[in-house]
């Protein structure tokens, strides 16, 4: 059934060429938010765009931003917003955004999503911000039960998708491992920062009315279709 709903919405799409225009696709650690845009990616044919991508690009290819931005991570600082808004500006004046993009990781901040909307407003649909919902202690079992192999990397968890034999590895027999950083307490702290940062960013979306939850305890393919349904209500309330 979960299928059938993301194929009949990916021929309505196509049928009505819907332009989703930016998209803020907010979610916590272990939501599955990944997941998610990759498939929002097929479904709508434009890019995902992300500021952690967008700075190892820079740097990479040696432009004049990433080679700023080399130097102040170098010493240890964090990159500015301004550097980190020129990437993004460039990005989103590109041919493949012209529908629209789905942004990760930006904007982050009250100030970042106050630029954007700014740069947005004379010449682009205005940002849309969905959050995709899973309750604390469900992702807490998503993030402590995760192992995987360090042979074939199939990836287990102990509470929803364990081994047949546990510890080991059904395909490899190897010994499973679990990353250093997938502990409570580890897991605690990445979501205090998080909602920190995030907070102020929904309240700013959710005040010009262009901000909505979803549920994210889910099968992938519902949820995809929560999210385009709720972008094209947010999107008819925006215009």
């Amino acid at each position: 059934m979960a299928s059938l709903t993301i194929s009949a919405e990916r021929g309505r799409v196509a049928e009505t060429d819907f332009a989703p225009g930016p998209i803020l696709l907010l979610g916590a650690p272990g939501v599955g938010k990944g997941t998610q845009a990759k498939e929002l990616v097929k479904l709508w044919g434009i890019p995902q765009i992300s500021t952690g991508d967008l700075l190892r690009a820079n740097v990479a290819q040696g432009t004049p931003l990433g080679k700023a931005a080399k130097e102040i991570m170098a010493r240890g600082e964090l990159v500015p917003d301004s550097l980190v808004e020129e990437m993004a500006e460039q990005r989103l004046h590109e041919p493949d955004t012209e529908k629209g993009y789905i942004l990760d990781g930006f904007p982050r901040t009250l100030g970042q999503a106050a630029w954007l909307d700014g740069k947005l407003a004379a010449e682009s649909l205005p940002v849309v911000a969905v959050s995709i919902h899973v309750d604390y202690n469900q992702l807490l079992r998503r993030i402590t039960g995760r192992q995987n192999c360090p042979v074939c990397q199939t990836i287990y968890n102990v509470f929803v998708n364990p081994p047949r034999r546990e510890g080991l590895c059904d395909v490899e027999g190897a010994g499973l491992v679990q990353r250093a950083d997938d502990t409570e307490e580890v897991f605690k702290e990445r979501m205090r920062a998080y909602e920190a940062l995030t907070a102020p960013v929904v309240e700013h979306y959710r005040s010009l009315g262009r901000f909505a939850e979803v549920d994210g305890d889910r099968p992938i393919a519902e949820i995809a279709a929560s999210i385009v349904a709720t972008v094209e209500r947010l999107r008819e309330g925006s215009s």
